[in-house]
């Protein structure tokens, strides 16, 4: 049971210093983030270019809008490849290349750390094509245009 918990201990260090908090949880990104729907996916999308609006997912294992049904291999794959189940590649603000580097260990860890969490029935909008217009709000990522990179 030690080795099981000691597992998960490492799993939730991961998911802290890998920001996960950040992009999934809703109120974050407003300054209150609500721990009781903690990595219950985020109440604000990104606007990522001519990509469209992406906004971060219920990492809970909730069985209907989390990762309840994804299998450990699936979560696996989508942390070091980006691809998800259903073939659709995550967003480029999703830091998967980071994610990639774990060790088999580390990765195990996050995943049976996502595994502990209570299950936050919470479906999140999107994603949303580049003409869509989403009912949420939206931070938009913009590269800098050539007068502003002239200045640096």
């Amino acid at each position: 049971m030690a080795q099981a918990e000691d597992l998960v201990e490492r799993g939730k260090y991961i998911a802290t210093i890998g920001g996960c908090l950040d992009c999934h949880t809703p109120g974050y990104f407003f300054g209150k983030p609500d721990m009781t729907r903690y990595l219950g996916g985020s109440d604000v999308g990104f606007k990522v270019g001519d990509l469209g609006v992406f906004v971060g997912p219920n990492l809970t294992p909730d069985k209907e809008t989390g990762l309840g049904n994804w299998s450990d291999e699936q979560i696996e794959k989508v942390l070091t490849t980006g691809e998800r189940p259903d073939g659709r590649i995550l967003a480029p603000i999703m830091p998967w290349r980071a994610l990639a580097h774990l060790t088999k260990p580390d990765l195990a860890a996050l995943v049976a750390y996502l595994r502990s969490l209570p299950p936050v029935s919470h479906k999140v909008p999107g994603p949303f094509g580049p003409k869509e217009q989403p009912p949420i709000f939206v931070m938009q990522l913009t590269a800098p245009t050539d007068n502003a990179a002239a200045k640096q």
